[in-house]
């Protein structure tokens, strides 16, 4: 009879799934690298289980380790992705797919700024050995010593590697604010009445805008920049695409938008906001990307 598994085993999931979600942006992957690491721990004969001093450190380590190699995959998997690749977009309380307990995201997700839109697509531009020293250290407080464990590489390094990308991240902190849904919310009318001067008021001048949809569904394949040509480009989607219902939701903390066609969520739009001006629109058409979204 094989002994049970003391709490902080059984405990680490949540704290797991955190950590791998930040390091991949996809909570799919994120899943499936939680799953994998519980599957090596309870590989180990029962003896050396025990051995473990701290399961906690034994198994955030083995799922670091799996998130490395999995982001030195990811740049190749990617070069054969259709169009732009967007992190998978998370919903609020109130739009997670199942009502249930489990499936709440405060039990799976902490909805905190280390979860933007914004903050994660800089944290995908770093080198895999970056994003892990930078995220396990700054946003989950791990030491540099333990971080080397995982990286490979000495304390040092991870330090250095953690303060480059600190000063890139910087740029990335976009906490959410009233002010921030009501743009949010002036955008949903602009768009709802193809108000063209209304959206480009809201748009800052160079803002960008970046769809996902993976050859999936359909969607501008290259980003569009400059406040005129996104206004445009949104007035097009109004008049050429099918009528959808647009809804106010969270989306990775932070105020956006969802589109319901029938029963259906087929977009989420994400924002970057600065100065009461829309900086970034993510718009994630990609089926896959959407299985957690529900109409709420």
């Amino acid at each position: 009879m094989t002994d049970p598994q003391p709490p902080e085993v059984t405990g680490e999931r949540r704290q797991l799934i955190n950590i791998a979600y930040r390091l991949l942006g996809s909570l799919t992957d994120a899943e499936d690298v939680v799953q994998e690491t519980y599957a090596r721990w309870y590989a180990l004969p029962e003896p050396r289980r025990r051995e473990v001093a701290a399961p906690g450190a034994w198994l955030t380590t083995v799922a670091g380790r799996i998130c490395l190699d999995l982001l030195g995959s990811a740049r190749v998997r990617r070069e054969r992705y259709v169009g732009e690749w967007i992190p998978e977009p998370l919903p609020g309380r109130s739009e997670w797919l199942d009502g249930t307990t489990a499936a709440d995201p405060a039990d799976r997700v902490t909805l905190d700024e280390s979860i933007g839109m914004a903050f994660l697509v800089v944290l995908d531009s770093m080198t895999p050995a970056e994003r892990v020293s930078f995220v396990l250290h700054d946003v989950f407080r791990y030491s540099f010593a333990e971080v080397a464990e995982i990286v490979g590489r000495t304390p040092a390094a991870c330090r250095q590697l953690a303060s480059s990308a600190r000063r890139r991240i910087d740029t990335a902190r976009s906490p959410s604010s009233t002010q921030h849904a009501e743009v949010v919310r002036d955008f949903k009318r602009a768009w709802e009445t193809s108000d063209m001067q209304a959206l480009i008021a809201l748009l800052d001048p160079a803002a960008t805008a970046t769809a996902d949809s993976g050859g999936l569904a359909p969607a501008f394949r290259d980003p569009i920049t400059g406040s005129e040509h996104i206004a445009r480009a949104w007035i097009d989607i109004a008049a050429r695409g099918p009528r959808v219902t647009l809804m106010e939701r969270t989306v990775n903390g932070q105020p956006g938008l969802a589109a319901r066609l029938g029963d259906t969520i087929v977009s989420v739009y994400a924002f970057d906001i600065a100065d009461d001006r829309i900086t970034h629109i993510w718009a994630i058409r990609n089926p896959e990307k959407l299985r957690l979204w529900t109409t709420g």
